[in-house]
């Protein structure tokens, strides 16, 4: 069965959607398709925020945006002048979906649930006679003097335009390949870190600001990341870890995931100012027990853990401590070394680096530079970001320019 439209888009998530409905919204005369290779659209945008949908990042200056991405960071820059945050704020709120900004900068939708924003794609598709199409996994691309052909299992689709936003998808990547595009090899980019460690061992829950760094074979510091860093039952998580695990991700994979981290629960104070801290300490509160008390607003349980794996006992009070474990202690609080033996996915929000080389797209367009008529938009690009709301400011960004481009040229 031959199925002819003016535009199709190949994936029905995050960026499918946004690129369906502005380009429908710009040229409402349009045919417009989307098809999604399984029984449910925006699958991702239900787990995303642990079911609240992390929309954006409250970052409203492009340059600063675009740091957040380690691969993507040079060719959004642009695009982010075009449509970015606040871009994506208003858009939302016509639509009735009202956001709000947390602490860390996350915005949610006001609703705290993703079904928020899944409710509100699904009926301006309805609403602008998007044609939404399940079960329909792509076989076969062939470009052709009119477009596009697109088959799958049940359907021959012909196109004018055709768009990929099929996220980290290595079936399509490999279509791409036949067709002559490079694919940047996929490597995972958001994880934590499987560590086994006395000094962590059975605090999951507890979190601390800190500073972390990635140690060569050699002890040094390759890679650094700072942030709330959570210990979990299998080793440890939040921010400080992700964005590492993100800014590494090309570094860590040939290590097998098996490397040296230096934490410093203090952030940036050095190893010589806690010492200088804790022998005055010494002499304010002698008659105090050490592990009693924690210092330096680390959690009590933490402390505990630190104070023993500096040779110190549960009742020594600071007036008997010699300096030589005190010396040990301000070496555990600012540079105590880790042994990472493998990774966990991150949540359900699994993020891969790699995609089609953004060398050969045109970021004025999202345009393929090898055939016109073929755009990207999402994470089926070699863009990926840090935790936070910014792989869905990418599908924003990608879907707009995308929908502008297409309306333009029809």
């Amino acid at each position: 069965m031959d199925t002819q439209y003016d535009i199709l888009i190949v994936g029905g998530g995050a960026a499918g959607f946004f690129t369906a409905i502005n380009a429908a919204e710009n040229n409402p005369k349009l045919n417009i398709a989307l098809l999604e290779r399984g029984k449910e659209v925006l699958t991702k945008v239900k787990v995303s925020g642990g079911g609240r949908c992390n929309v954006t990042h409250a970052e409203f200056i492009p340059k600063e945006l675009s740091q957040n991405y380690p691969r993507g960071e040079k060719e959004l820059l642009g695009p982010f002048h075009t449509f970015m945050t606040g871009d994506t704020i208003d858009w939302f709120e016509k639509r009735g979906v009202e956001l709000k900004i947390e602490e860390d900068g996350r915005m949610f939708p006001v609703s705290d649930s993703s079904q928020t924003i899944i409710d509100c794609f699904l009926s301006e598709a309805q609403r602008l006679g998007i044609s939404v199409l399940m079960g329909q996994a792509v076989k076969e691309l062939l470009p052709n003097d009119d477009g596009w052909q697109v088959t799958t299992p049940s359907h021959i689709f012909q196109t004018k335009k055709l768009v990929m936003a099929t996220g980290s998808n290595p079936k399509i990547w490999k279509l791409f390949q036949k067709l002559g595009h490079q694919i940047v090899v996929p490597v995972p980019s958001l994880f934590t870190f499987n560590i086994k460690d006395e000094r962590i061992d059975g605090l999951p829950g507890v979190s601390k600001e800190a500073s972390v760094a990635v140690l060569s074979e050699n002890g040094k510091t390759v890679l650094e990341s700072e942030g709330p860093l959570l210990i979990t039952h299998w080793g440890m998580s939040g921010p400080a870890i992700l964005k590492l695990s993100a800014w590494g991700a090309r570094l860590l994979e040939p290590m097998g995931y098996k490397f040296s981290i230096k934490v410093n629960w203090l952030l940036y104070v050095s190893e010589t100012e806690v010492l200088k801290s804790l022998m005055d300490l010494k002499q304010a509160i002698p008659k105090q027990t050490l592990a009693k008390h924690p210092q330096f607003e680390i959690p009590k349980r933490l402390w505990r853990k630190l104070v023993a794996a500096s040779g110190i006992d549960t009742s020594e009070i600071w007036a008997d401590i010699s300096k030589k474990k005190l010396q040990v202690l301000a070496s555990q609080l600012t540079q105590g070394v880790f042994q990472v033996h493998g990774k966990s996915t991150f949540k359900e929000e699994f993020v891969t680096a790699g995609g089609i080389d953004l060398r050969e797209v045109n970021f004025k367009t999202f345009e393929s530079k090898l055939f016109p008529s073929l755009y990207f938009a999402g994470e089926v690009l070699n863009i990926d970001a840090i935790t936070g709301g910014f792989n869905f400011q990418n599908a924003w960004t990608g879907g707009f320019i995308v929908a502008q481009s297409l309306t333009n040229n029809s």
